[in-house]
């Protein structure tokens, strides 16, 4: 039992023998007290006043009082207005360190609280994956990472969008302009030459529509598509027939970027426990749709295209699939979300991680899937993010100005390796070991410069903040946890002795507060799909935890029980640190 719950337990029972009722359980408000107050917890009396019968702050008084009479925990209280700001003891405190167990023994049951599956990343097979992806990826693995310290079987899964219009046009134009270009001859990773073909479509695109404007008399809504759209089209029917030809060079195509992403995810350091392709789940959608639309929940036009009517709803009518028999994204995710269901029935809740420019769109999958029947819809979650910017602004597939995954990882490698030696922090490392030390800061900046963040916030990420050894960073953090096992490293030299009842500092009941608060926070954070809550309260840790370092010494000759207890404090928050870094993605370094 936390000491939250013992605490309400506490008042329920000492306002039943005075006041001869049971307050409710929302009228029992119990939260940590706030930092320019005096306390560890505060009672919030107002809602207590009706039974009581008095005014708040003789209400306060009279169960300060009481609570100190009756719970050998609590040491003292101060009344402010109508809140009872009380504080623990120091031994209180001591005994909870002195008996702490591992951190994994104070959070729920692996697995005990059902199973989800949150998906993420569900790239295009037409590009290398991009600075969006990164926050995406990051947001999905941590998450996921979260919901299973809180208690959950999680399974981690993508779709891979393997088909449609997108990846023909790569196609078209390497068959164009690619003389038979591979990975292996022009030196590029797999995903890096099909985007390059990408590219090379829409610039094709582009100096067709203009030569078409300068050619073209006639209305200028009747012009034809450019001929390289029309044999993009062309294509993408070809595939969906099982030409040969067609299947081969996807096949191909799409192996090169399979490569290349399993490289860029690696050093991401995020995985997958099951992978969906389109080019199998549209046609399992596909056969959903057709096999309701004699029962009214589709609909099919004079043109021969299906549409769903949602307007009932408060949507639109929807199209599922088009007057030509090829099918929309739509299709594919109602065929998707079934096969996962069919293929982990004990799933309570599908998590989709996509930005949130794609809101309206699952708001009519939820709602299409609730009309096929499935009760499991309204279960169904999507985790929108907003988009980022860079300070030299929004980045453009199409036209070849995104910012590269691979490179950006890459450069803050680089970055890490500049300012690390600048400072003079890596001299005594070998130079393989500095190597990975780059890589593993570079990696802690990126990661947790963009999971600070609101995940539902839009955001400008600047790789020159994120990488300061100061302040609110991932380098900052790791450096705090590297220090610590050095501490700890030099307390292995020293003989310690038990540490027995002391007073206890302000600074090392701040430390020991916020280790204790870990469970709370790892539950706040899954409840709302929040790696951001995750950092915000790892940053306080390292805060408060070097406010002390820097306010006391470790070690002490002259009181050695004083001495074992700020080794163990200092292990306490270096093994929490460490556990909040992994639920984030991020190394924590034992040197820096």
């Amino acid at each position: 039992m936390t000491m939250v719950k013992g605490i309400e337990q506490i008042v329920s029972k000492v306002f039943q023998e005075c006041y001869g009722e049971i307050p409710s359980s929302t009228s029992i408000q119990i939260q940590e007290t706030k930092k320019e107050f005096e306390g560890d917890f505060t009672i919030v009396v107002f809602p207590l006043v009706r039974i009581a019968k008095s005014k708040p702050e003789q209400v306060a008084e009279t169960l300060g009082n009481l609570l100190v009479e009756k719970v050998p925990e609590i040491e003292k209280f101060n009344v402010v207005k109508g809140f009872l700001n009380i504080s623990l003891t120091s031994s209180f405190w001591l005994n909870w360190l002195a008996n702490l167990e591992s951190i994994e023994t104070r959070l729920p049951k692996t697995e005990s609280r059902g199973e989800l599956m949150v998906e993420y990343s569900s790239p295009n097979t037409n590009k290398p994956l991009h600075l969006g992806h990164i926050r995406n990826n990051l947001l999905g693995y941590s998450v996921s990472e979260i919901l299973k310290s809180a208690g959950y079987k999680v399974y981690k899964t993508q779709i891979v969008n393997d088909r449609g219009i997108h990846i023909c046009k790569s196609m078209i134009a390497w068959e164009k302009f690619g003389n038979r270009e591979t990975p292996e001859s022009s030196g590029l990773k797999g995903d890096k030459l099909v985007g390059k073909y990408y590219v090379a479509f829409d610039k094709e695109y582009k100096k067709q529509v203009r030569e078409s404007i300068d050619s073209w008399l006639g209305d200028k809504d009747a012009m034809p598509e450019p001929q390289i759209m029309k044999e993009a089209q062309a294509m993408l029917k070809k595939w969906e027939s099982g030409d040969e030809k067609v299947i081969s060079l996807w096949e191909k195509m799409n192996g090169w970027v399979y490569k290349g992403f399993d490289e860029t995810y690696a050093r991401l350091g995020v995985d997958f426990d099951k992978l969906y392709y389109e080019s199998n789940t549209y046609l399992f959608g596909k056969d959903i749709v057709n096999e309701n639309i004699e029962n009214g929940i589709f609909y099919r036009k004079e043109d021969g295209s299906v549409w769903c009517d949602l307007t009932e709803d408060g949507l639109d009518n929807k199209l599922v699939i088009r007057a030509d028999r090829t099918t929309v994204y739509m299709t594919q995710d109602i065929g998707t979300a079934l096969l996962r269901l069919k293929d982990y029935p004990k799933i309570s809740r599908l998590i989709y991680t996509v930005g949130n420019e794609q809101d309206y769109h699952f708001k009519v999958l939820f709602k299409i899937l609730e009309k096929l029947g499935y009760s499991w819809a309204s279960d169904c979650y999507h985790l929108s993010y907003g988009m980022v910017d860079l300070p030299t602004g929004k980045m453009k597939s199409r036209e070849g100005t995104v910012v590269d995954a691979d490179d950006l990882m890459e450069e803050m490698s680089q970055k890490a390796e500049e300012i690390t030696t600048d400072l003079g922090k890596l001299e005594e490392l070998e130079d393989a070991d500095k190597v990975e030390l780059y890589n593993s800061i570079g990696m802690a900046a990126l990661k947790y410069f963009m999971l600070k963040v609101d995940p539902k916030k839009k955001m400008l990420f600047n790789p020159e903040e994120s990488i300061d050894f100061n302040g609110n960073t991932g380098p900052f953090i790791q450096y705090t946890h590297a220090r610590i096992q050095a501490i700890l490293r030099r307390a292995k030299e020293r003989t310690l002795v038990p540490f027995v009842k002391t007073e206890l500092h302000e600074k090392e009941k701040t430390v020991l507060r916020l280790i204790k608060k870990l469970p709370e926070v790892i539950e706040e954070s899954a409840v709302n799909y929040s790696p951001a809550v995750l950092c915000n309260y790892l940053y306080d840790v390292v805060k408060a935890y070097n406010s002390f370092y820097q306010s006391m010494p470790i070690f002490d000759d002259e009181h050695p029980a004083q001495e074992s207890f700020r080794v163990e404090l200092t292990k306490q928050s270096g093994a929490t640190i460490a556990f909040c870094l992994n639920l984030l993605g991020i190394n924590a370094p034992e040197r820096m």
